[in-house]
């Protein structure tokens, strides 16, 4: 499974709650969501952009296809503060700062399949997902991910591609040299490679892309298998995609080779790390900053994934590469 690219929406004065509106309403045709459904996606994205253009300040709406169920819708409203005192008292319907009805969070809460929201007095990320109702649900491990193109760009050169079961993850996720047409190129045909063969090792299935990815401008990738029954993570990386596996507090690097997919990938060598219940594997671009750290953000990694992902990616992203980031853990 593959995810869209978004472009980020910028949302700061109440004329720009209109496009936001129809970007939501027409994604939620295309991922096949029938008129009322589509209607209700539309109505949630308009509360997350109304609330950014009363409340916040720097807002941005993130728009995307769910990375573990492509038929899902999710919407993400992140901004720069300044907070939210409290989330309780701000989800009970008639309760505002702005002088509104008070019924934004709420109101997304109840339309929303999923819902979550994380605040600090640096920002607020506000997470739904809307299912059409004829999906099934989403099963195996929790994952969730953002991936942005860069700025200017309508197409991303970073991605992600899974296979998501019961007691067993493969998560792929690349970096295409570059920006660009290009660039998306060699990680579309690295999701489409990665989507045709299967092997028992991580290392097998790697070196299948670097032979198929011959011809393209090649890529920097990494290849996770996580295995929950024997709590266990099967780790092969070429380039420069970090991996980190975090547990209560402590944190691990996972190892890769220099090199690049499709041209140079001289060395390839498979790691394993001990995988627990309570673990989250974080997989990102170079397009993040190499210092971030949950540490500054308590409580978050228990958040939803694709929380976790939209608030790395507000606060740690370079600004002039393209960004994906990537989060995994077992389901509560």
């Amino acid at each position: 499974m593959a995810m869209t690219a978004p472009v980020p929406i910028v949302v700061q004065e109440s004329s720009q709650v209109g496009g936001v509106r129809r970007t939501a309403s027409d994604l939620a045709i295309e991922l096949g969501f029938d008129p009322e459904g589509a209607a209700r996606v539309g109505l949630v994205a308009t509360e997350m952009a109304t609330n950014l253009v009363k409340h916040a300040r720097d807002g941005v709406m993130v728009i995307q296809s769910a990375v573990d169920a492509p038929t899902w819708i999710e919407l993400l409203a992140l901004d720069r503060g300044p907070g939210i005192a409290s989330i309780g008292q701000a989800m009970q319907d008639g309760v505002s700062t702005a002088g509104s009805s008070g019924t934004g969070l709420g109101a997304i809460r109840r339309l929303a399949t999923r819902f979550d929201v994380y605040s600090s007095s640096t920002g607020t990320a506000v997470y739904a997902a809307l299912a059409p109702q004829t999906t099934p649900s989403r099963r195996g491990f929790d994952i969730g991910a953002v991936c942005v193109p860069y700025p200017g760009e309508h197409v991303c050169g970073d991605g992600v591609a899974l296979r998501n079961e019961d007691g067993r993850a493969l998560v792929l996720v690349t970096d295409g040299l570059g920006h660009g047409p290009l660039a998306a190129e060699a990680t579309s045909r690295a999701a489409a490679l990665f989507a045709g063969h299967d092997t028992s090792t991580p290392v097998g299935l790697m070196q299948r892309l670097h032979e198929g990815m011959r011809g393209t401008r090649g890529a920097a990738a990494a290849l996770a298998e996580v295995d929950a029954r024997r709590g266990v993570v099967r780790y092969c990386g070429v380039g420069n995609i970090a991996a980190t596996i975090l547990d209560h507090g402590a944190t691990r690097s996972l190892v890769s080779h220099h090199g690049t997919l499709g041209h140079d990938a001289r060395r390839m060598a498979e790691f394993q790390y001990p995988w627990s219940a309570s673990s989250t594997l974080v997989l990102n671009s170079d397009g993040l900053l190499t210092n971030w750290s949950l540490a500054k953000y308590p409580g978050l990694a228990e958040r939803a994934p694709s929380l976790v992902a939209a608030v790395l990616y507000r606060d740690c992203r370079r600004h002039k590469d393209d960004t994906i980031v990537v989060v995994l853990r077992g389901k509560a």
